[in-house]
This record gives structure tokens, sequence and C-alpha cells, in this order.
């Protein structure tokens, strides 16, 4: 059916083509006058041509056939011939002149919607792109914050349970209440954390004071839902922005969540330091250590390594017999 259209076509424009031709050969042949036909037909026969080569051969029939039925309708002396020849090379010179400048602009015209159709097109697969894009960014940051946050609340939550089923059954009345106690704290603040999830607002342990605070409070309730001794100690730090200071809580988490899962110590201990441009935050434990090389994958080292790293931090682990010591960096700005 595309075939046939076309065939329609193009043979509509090579009629249309021979049709002026012929009125301007009888025009002119008839009334000298008619001759003027052609200041219109030369414009036809370009924007109806199907290409170029068709409408300068239609331009170079029309002044032929002018000239001729000009020639016819004036006499064949050779004044009239003459005039005939100059008058139609003029104008046939003058149409093509026209002709190829209007399809010079076309073109660039047509070249320029074409960039802009692709332009459009790249910009459209670029906005997908970046919003796939920031769909799996957004992800990962509630990878990492249910991780650091809800994940590890829960697992206190579970090992409170244990302790506390492990004392119902020694008949120890009065630690049972003690560990329900920590578990409705506990249960508690993982609701206010998971709110503060949904709501993307700050982290509950920053809400009230800075990280000197929050890192104290996070000792204090570490050491009571293990038993160990954690120790926490901060140095004058200058004021730092709530993102730096969510990074820094989070690996602190992290980091003591990962000393009561795999390290068996009794002692743990987080200092903050400030250099010059950096602050850094390091937890210590008395463990009995492991291979950061054979550290198993998922939302752990690799969770932290990947929070420092969107904020120009570094992440440095040496662990042997005698414990762990990680050790998170973060640049910071100038304060005011």
């Amino acid at each position: 059916a595309a075939c046939r259209h076309a065939d329609r076509s193009a043979l509509t424009s090579y009629l249309f083509s021979g049709m002026l031709v012929v009125v301007a050969f009888v025009g002119t042949a008839v009334v000298p006058s008619f001759a003027t036909f052609q200041t219109i037909a030369y414009p036809l026969a370009w924007t109806r041509a199907r290409s170029t080569r068709q409408a300068v051969v239609t331009n170079v029939a029309l002044s032929v056939s002018v000239g001729i039925g000009f020639v016819i309708s004036t006499g064949s002396d050779l004044d009239a011939l003459v005039q005939a020849v100059i008058i139609q090379t003029i104008s046939l010179s003058f149409s093509l002149v026209m002709g190829f400048w209007i399809t010079a602009i076309t073109g660039r015209s047509n070249e320029r919607q074409r960039l802009l159709d692709q332009l459009r097109v790249a910009q459209d697969k670029l906005a997908l792109v970046n919003r796939d894009a920031g769909i799996a960014s957004e992800r990962e940051r509630l990878a990492r914050e249910i991780h650091d946050t809800i994940a590890q609340d829960l697992t206190g939550l579970v090992l409170l349970t244990q302790r506390a089923r492990r004392e119902l059954a020694l008949g120890q009345s009065g630690a049972v209440e003690t560990q329900l106690v920590l578990l409705e704290e506990n249960a508690r603040l993982a609701l206010a954390e998971t709110r503060a999830l949904v709501a993307a607002s700050a982290p509950i342990g920053l809400t009230t004071g800075g990280i000197r605070d929050a890192l104290d409070r996070l000792g204090t309730r570490f050491g009571r839902e293990t038993s160990m001794t954690v120790t926490v100690s901060v140095a004058d730090l200058p004021a730092l922005d709530r993102d730096t200071e969510v990074v820094l809580l989070r690996c602190a988490q992290e980091a003591l969540a990962n000393v009561r899962k795999h390290s068996g110590a009794n002692n743990a201990a987080v200092t903050m330091t400030n250099a010059t441009g950096e602050v850094s935050l390091e937890v210590r434990d008395d463990g009995q250590g492991f291979d950061p090389s054979d550290a198993s994958a998922g939302f752990g080292l690799d969770g932290m390594r990947d929070r420092l790293s969107l904020v120009g931090g570094t992440l440095h682990v040496s662990s042997g017999p005698s414990g762990t010591v990680l050790t998170a960096s973060l640049p910071i700005g100038d304060t005011k």
C-alpha cells in the first residue's frame, strides 16, 4: 500500500510539472503577456517537485516552452528570437538561483529539525536513566539506613530476649525485670527510628544534642545490652554539619554491632578526634579479631565504606588476636 501511494504521488508530481509546461507554452503562444505566468510557475515547480533534479528539469522546460511560445506569438524574426533567448536566460537563471537557495535553506531547516528530534530523544533517555539511577540510589540509601538502624535494633531485641529467657529459666526475676525494661526501651527506640526513617528526618540520636551526646547515649545503651565496658571519648570538635554527624553515628552503630555479633570482646572504646581538615572515629575492642580480607559480603564493612565514600571519607580496619580497630575518617570544611 505504501508503494502504491508513493507511485501515485510521483505520478501526480510529474503530471503537475508537465501541466505547468503545457499551460505556459499554450498561454504564451496565444498571448505574449502570458509569459509573466512563469513568475508563478517557477516556484510551483520547485515546491511540487519530488527532487531537485525534477525541479531543475521542469524549470528548464518552462523557460524553453515560454520562449518558444513567445516567438510563435510575436513572430519568428531574429530580433524576437534574440529577445526571447535573453529574457528566458535571465528568468531561468534567477529561478535556479532562488530555487537552489530555498532548497539549501529547507535542507538546513530539516537538518536542524532532525537534530532537535534526536536531542529530545536523548534527553528523554537521559531523564529515564537519571530516574532509574535515582531510584537505585534511594534503594541503596534505604537499605543502609534499615541495616544500620532497624536491623541492629531488632538484633539487640533478640539478644535481650534470649538473655531474659535464660535468666527466667534460672529464676533470676530481678535480672529478668531489668531485661524487660531494656526490651521496652529498645523497642521504643526502634519504633522512633523507624518513624524518623519514614519521615526522612534526622536520626533519633541526633535530635537532642550533637554527635557527642549521641555517642555517649549509644555507648551507655550498648554497655547495658551487652554487659561490656564501653568508653566514649570525644575531643573538642568544630561544628559539624548534620550529614557528617549522621555518617559518623551510623559508622559507630555498625562498628559496635559487629563487636557484639562477632568479637567476643569484654571491652570496647569509641574515640573521636579532630585533625586539620579531618575528623576521625575510632572503634576499638579487645575481642578475638578476624581477617579483614575474609570479611563476609553484605551491608557491614562494605556498607560503611559506601556510606563514607559518598562524603569523601575512608574506612581503615586492622585486626588481630588482641582485638580490632576500625577507623572512619571524613574531611570537614571550614566552619564559621
